[in-house]
């Protein structure tokens, strides 16, 4: 056997110059004969022409979904076959990445420095805009040189229809005066049908809104009765006229399941408080001889009260005087009222009544600013428990007639009190 049995000559597989030779010791290439099923040569890849380029960079199209070989260059590559690099051994690429070339490896992709370049459309070629691009160039306009007016604010709204309000409010007032300067009698009438209605709205939201059946008829005929025994009887039979209208709603509710007899019962004796006893300090008012002037003048107080604290807190009104009850009610409002009762109030006792002072007056329009004010609050404390915002609709512009009673009907013992101690019972 000779010695090419055991391997290559002195310089197999050394690729080198052909002066220097293998070093020393170095493990022989790989036998020299040819074994079958492997080539002996490594043919060159046919590379393919590269297209032209322009001189700018590449084509717009190479970089986006241009396909790139990533095969092997060798067509033994993709064999078993493992082959020795001839500057050192081939490490392959892990699994998944091995048809994956390195950037600038390839020889078909152009230098690293070539891919950033700035490309420019040739004059054949329109750049592209996409159309969101479009868009922001066209929310890019220029605006006018000219300043556009600002908005004008918007109005105050009144609320309610103000029309039909102060036309119910002229009519009701020329039956009350009417009334009450021609026979007293019929002024006392009047009362006594506002208070039966009155009684009829707040009993029907009771029932409405609550499943609370206050007993409507001991409710209104003693409602009536406690008034007239007012103006006949003066305190002492308004009190006993109370008390009676309250045992007649314990014995009326008696008729019925005694399933809610306390909450009915106790809705009914408040609403005999509430409505008809307070009104009959108007009819104790009308006993005095002068007693037309006095309840004018109750009238006038809390008139001009409201519409100060409407007129002035709808104008200038910025903080809320209790959010949670009335929304709608401010501090400035209540300013106003107070400010427009007291000078009504002393104008009042100087001239409509008798031996009174315009100090006195300007007491007097403090106290029924404050009323009335409780009194209007009170109201909206029960309707925003009720969830309701008027007690009625038969008073167009105003809601119903408990909805002008709130601040009547708390001023009334107030302003009856005052007097007397100022003038007297009369």
């Amino acid at each position: 056997m000779n010695d090419s049995s055991w391997g290559a000559p002195t310089g197999a597989g050394y690729w080198g110059p052909p002066d220097q030779g293998p070093s020393q010791g170095a493990s022989p290439a790989g036998p020299a004969h040819v074994q079958q099923g492997v080539e002996e040569t490594r043919p060159m890849p046919i590379v393919p022409e590269m297209p032209d380029v322009p001189a700018g960079g590449r084509d717009q199209d190479d970089d986006r979904g241009a396909a790139r070989p990533s095969g092997p260059l060798f067509r033994d590559e993709s064999s078993g076959t493992q082959h020795e690099h001839p500057h050192g051994p081939r490490h392959e690429p892990p699994q998944g990445a091995q048809h994956e070339q390195p950037r600038g490896n390839s020889p078909y992709e152009q230098p690293r420095g070539a891919q950033h370049e700035p490309q420019h459309p040739t004059q054949h070629q329109t750049p592209y805009v996409t159309p969101h691009e479009a868009q922001h160039e066209s929310l890019q306009e220029p605006m006018p040189s000219a300043a556009q007016p600002a908005p004008a604010p918007p109005k105050k709204s009144a609320g309610r229809d103000l029309g039909a309000a102060i036309g119910v409010g002229v009519g009701l007032g020329a039956v009350i005066v009417a009334s009450l300067f021609i026979v007293k009698a019929v002024f006392i009438g009047v009362i006594a049908v506002a208070v039966v209605v009155g009684l009829w709205e707040l009993t029907s939201r009771l029932e409405e809104r609550k499943g609370i059946k206050a007993p409507l008829v001991p409710l209104a005929i003693g409602g009536a009765a406690m008034v007239v025994a007012g103006y006949v009887r003066g305190t002492e039979g308004a009190w006993v006229a109370m008390a009676l209208t309250a045992l007649a709603v314990l014995v009326w509710r008696m008729t019925e399941p005694p399933e809610g007899y306390l909450r009915d019962v106790t809705a009914g004796v408040f609403a005999a408080f509430y409505v008809p006893f307070l009104a009959t300090f108007v009819a104790l008012m009308l006993t005095a001889d002068d007693g037309p002037q006095r309840v004018l003048t109750f009238l006038l107080l809390t008139v001009v009260s409201d519409t100060g604290a409407y007129a002035i807190g709808w104008r200038f009104g910025k903080h809320k005087l209790a959010p949670r009850i009335s929304p709608g009610k401010t501090r400035e409002g209540l300013v106003g009222a107070v400010t427009f009762a007291m000078a009504a109030g002393a104008l009042c006792m100087q001239f409509l009544i008798d031996d009174g002072a315009w100090w006195q007056g300007l007491l007097l329009g403090l106290a029924v600013a404050a009323s009335a004010t409780l009194g209007d609050l009170g109201e909206s404390m029960i309707k925003r428990d009720l969830g309701i915002k008027d007690m009625g609709t038969l008073l167009p512009g105003h809601g119903g007639i408990m909805d002008r009673l709130d601040s009547l009907l708390p001023t009334a013992p107030v302003v009856w009190l005052l007097l007397v101690i100022f003038v007297g019972a009369g």
